[in-house]
């Protein structure tokens, strides 16, 4: 499993509540059982007291929706971008038949707060993923991603080295430990967040850019958002025979894009002739920082039609390895 050795700014980061972000909660004794069969990593590992990153798909193999997965003692808690919730709540309900499993939205009730640094948490009496020792168990050096909780508030770590933490529970209670989520402008908590995810090269998937993707497109090989080992799931097969054949003709790349009206699900070209869409994007300074899915040759992308005038953007690199694999399965 790859680190993502990215150093954060707690002291130019604004951390708040996101509000962009909802929740979905699967409860039920058959709740990790089912969501095995829908999304691309394997569920069992929540158990370890991981969060996970995958994908759901649909058919077809194409991306609906990415989930962060959060072993949360009321139930599995599944944090997305609010407006691809309900697409994805119904989609998955149709799976349910006869397996003992409660989908509810509680974006509502509960709130995810994104948090720089420890401190706050330290200071508001929270555990940190690795400052204490996993029920059960001890952590593998392998272990990237760690969660941990108290009394009803979670508490996720983003990635190892980030610096960043998920933190979701009942909004009262999170404001009852003084993450109340008003003490910073939302739309900067959120700008802030999102660029956090470029910087990191983590993808996103929202209501712009659902199913234009497959898993592989948006690097989720590379970073730990696919078991090829678990078995089935929806859209599994194109998943599989995408990897084992060699058959990744687009990726997702970092850039810098000159001022413009951009916005996710854009098309564009480079200057070296790469063409794709934008996945991800977020003012700084008098650029726009992006993640884009790219054709990795030059030429249009798989049969799309490129705007005529060229992007002179600058590619920046990932921290982590295009060629790297996805690790390991456990």
């Amino acid at each position: 499993m790859p680190t993502i050795p990215v150093a954060e700014d707690a002291r130019r980061s604004a951390s708040g509540q996101l509000h962009h972000i909802g929740l979905l909660r699967f409860s039920g004794p058959d709740a990790g059982a089912f969501l095995q069969g829908q999304v691309s990593n394997d569920t069992r590992r929540l158990s370890g007291h991981e969060t996970l990153l995958a994908a759901y798909c649909t058919p077809q193999g194409r991306v609906i929706s990415l989930l962060r997965l959060l072993p949360h003692s009321s139930g599995i808690i599944a944090l997305l971008p609010r407006d691809v919730l309900s697409r994805t709540l119904q989609g998955l309900r149709k799976f349910v038949l006869r397996a003992k499993v409660d989908i509810a939205d509680v974006s509502e009730q509960w709130s995810v707060i994104g948090q720089y640094g420890a401190e706050a948490l330290r200071a508001a009496g929270l555990p940190i993923p690795g400052d204490v020792p996993i029920p059960g168990g001890v952590p593998s050096p392998g272990d990237v991603k760690g969660y941990v909780e108290e009394a009803g508030l979670g508490v996720g770590r983003v990635a190892e080295g980030s610096g960043r933490y998920w933190l979701i529970g009942p909004a009262a209670a999170l404001a009852a430990r003084g993450f109340a989520g008003g003490g910073q402008d939302a739309l900067t908590v959120e700008r802030d967040w999102r660029l956090s995810d470029i910087r990191a090269g983590l993808p996103q998937v929202y209501a712009a850019s659902s199913e234009l993707f497959t898993p592989q497109m948006l690097n989720l090989d590379l970073i730990d958002g696919i078991s090829f080992t678990k078995g089935c799931y929806t859209g599994q097969e194109i998943v599989a025979r995408t990897q084992h054949l060699g058959r990744i003709k687009r990726r997702m790349f970092r850039l810098a894009l000159p001022p413009g009206d951009w916005a996710v699900g854009q098309a564009l070209r480079l200057v070296d002739g790469r063409a794709g869409r934008l996945t991800e994007v977020a003012s700084e300074g008098g650029e726009f920082a992006a993640l884009a899915v790219l054709n990795i040759e030059p030429g249009a992308a798989d049969g799309e039609a490129a705007p005529h005038e060229a992007v002179a953007a600058r590619e920046l690199p990932l921290p982590y390895s295009m060629l790297a694999s996805a690790g390991p399965d456990r």
